[in-house]
C-alpha cells in the first residue's frame, strides 16, 4: 500500500496524498463547490477530479514539479515563469466565474479587516510598529476599484506546476472567482519578487507594479495571525515577515 502523506492539515481543512491521488478533506462544503466549479471553467490546465463525496475530495496528482518553494530560490527557468505568466493572463481574459473570490472582496469590508489586523498585531506585539504603519501606508494603493478578472485567488508559488518550461497544472481552486487580476500576481510572487519581470514577459507589461506591491502588503499583513494561530511560522525565511520588512 503507498504511504499516506499529510500536506497540510489544520482545523478547517487537511490535505492527504496517498500515490497519485490527492484527498481534500474540508469542513467547509461551500469552499468544495468552488474548487470543482472553478477547475472545470478555467481554461488553463487544471487536476483531474476523480470523485467527491463530503467532506473529501479526490484528485488526481499533477505532473511535474511546483514552480518554487516560499522561502526557497526558485530552480525555474525564467521560461517557466513567462508560461506561467502566459496561463495566468489565459485565465484572467477567461470569461467570469459565477461568483466573487477570495481576490474580490468587498472594498469596505476589506478596509476593516485590514485596520483590525493591524491593531491586533500592534497591541500583540507581534511586529514592530512602524512596520505595520509603513505597510498599511502600502496596501492603501490596492484597496480601489477594479475590473473583475477569473481569479484563482490563492496563486501560491507551491500551486503552479511544471514540467521544463510547459506549465501541467494548476492546483487549489477554493478560493476561485471574480476579482483583481493583480492580487494573483502579487500572491504568485510573493517572496519571489526577482521573477516579476519573468512573470510578466508572458503575462503582458499592462499591469501598475504599485497595485502589485501594494497587495503583496495587504496579503502578509492579513496573514501573519492566521499563520501564527494555524501552527505556521510567518517569520520564517522568505515568507511574510520578510516580505513586510522589504518594504522598508
Amino acid at each position: 500500500m503507498d504511504e499516506v502523506n499529510v500536506i497540510v492539515a489544520h482545523h478547517e481543512r487537511a490535505t492527504l496524498r496517498v500515490g497519485d491521488v490527492f484527498l481534500k478533506i474540508d469542513a467547509d462544503a461551500a469552499r468544495t463547490d468552488v474548487e470543482v466549479e472553478a477547475m472545470a471553467l478555467a481554461p488553463i490546465p487544471t487536476p483531474e477530479v476523480l470523485w467527491r463525496k463530503p467532506p473529501v475530495l479526490a484528485i488526481a496528482a499533477v505532473p511535474g514539479t511546483a514552480l518554487g518553494r516560499l522561502g526557497e530560490p526558485s530552480t525555474s527557468s525564467p521560461a517557466a515563469w513567462a508560461a506561467a505568466g502566459a496561463a495566468l493572463r489565459t485565465l484572467h481574459d477567461a470569461p467570469l466565474p459565477p461568483r466573487p473570490g477570495r481576490a474580490g472582496r468587498d472594498l469596505e469590508e476589506l478596509t476593516a479587516e485590514l485596520d483590525s489586523e493591524c491593531e491586533w498585531l500592534v497591541a500583540n506585539d507581534v511586529l514592530p510598529t512602524d512596520l505595520i504603519t509603513r505597510n498599511r501606508e502600502v496596501a492603501d494603493a490596492a484597496l480601489r476599484p477594479w475590473t473583475a478578472a477569473f481569479t484563482h485567488g490563492d496563486l501560491q508559488i507551491a500551486h503552479v506546476f511544471v514540467d521544463g518550461d510547459e506549465i501541467t497544472g494548476i492546483i487549489d481552486w477554493s478560493e476561485a472567482g471574480q476579482g483583481d487580476a493583480l492580487y494573483d500576481i502579487a500572491t504568485l510572487t510573493l517572496g519571489h519578487q526577482e521573477h516579476l519581470d519573468d512573470l510578466l514577459a508572458g503575462y503582458g507589461s499592462d499591469v501598475d507594479l504599485e497595485v502589485i506591491r501594494a497587495w503583496g502588503s495587504l496579503r502578509s499583513l492579513l496573514g501573519v495571525r492566521w499563520l501564527v494561530e494555524h501552527g505556521f511560522d510567518p517569520s520564517a525565511p522568505g515568507c511574510e515577515v520578510d516580505v513586510l520588512k522589504s518594504r522598508m
